[in-house]
């Protein structure tokens, strides 16, 4: 047994990796445990319940692979503000798209948390909802778009396209008219909230 402390991150880094060879449901805090070698008494130190581990997991994923490399784009300098908002919304869903093909386990876990999790998932949203009220501020300050109160537009506009970036759509992410569909909602918000 490893008797040296362990760290949250290092916990968590060890819970992904046995996550993502187990998948979310076969995975136990002993499986984590014994990739660490450690007892599992020594994990519930750090995380009092396998729920809490999955949730820590789930938030620490999110920031990194979701909400930061957006934070790039709605942050950037490049372009007009409408084709940064086109970027984000794509990237959005290009990235939830290719985790559910890509890296299933994570994304299962995503998706379990998401019903169970609501305030870890809410701050997440409120995260991103942020980010594009960030970008319709540069906008409006530039007169590309609408005076309209960003914070409820931007809301609006995640919410409208929901279908193609929450988890409980995934089944529709596939669909031939997916991207269409998505080219139709963007026309539609775009010529809403252009000045």
């Amino acid at each position: 047994m490893n008797e040296l402390p362990l760290s949250k991150e290092q916990i968590m880094d060890a819970a992904e990796q046995v996550l993502r060879r187990f998948g979310p449901d076969k995975t136990s805090v002993m499986d984590v445990a014994r990739a660490l070698q450690v007892s599992h008494g020594t994990l519930y130190r750090h995380f009092p319940s396998k729920a809490s581990l999955r949730e820590a997991v789930t938030e620490r994923w999110l920031a990194r692979s979701i909400a930061e490399p957006l934070a790039e784009i709605a942050d950037g300098t490049d372009g007009s503000f409408a084709a940064r908002l086109r970027l984000w919304l794509e990237k959005l869903i290009g990235s939830k798209r290719s985790y559910a093909s890509d890296d299933p386990e994570m994304f299962a876990m995503y998706t379990d948390v998401t019903a169970d999790a609501a305030e870890i998932i809410d701050s997440h949203v409120d995260a991103l909802i942020g980010q594009i009220e960030s970008i319709l501020e540069g906008g409006i300050r530039s007169g590309e778009f609408k005076t309209a109160p960003p914070s409820e537009t931007a809301r609006a506009i995640f919410l409208a396209t929901s279908r193609f970036h929450h988890p409980a759509h995934s089944p529709e992410w596939t669909a031939e008219r997916a991207d269409a569909d998505f080219d139709s909602v963007w026309r539609l918000l775009l010529s809403g909230i252009s000045a």
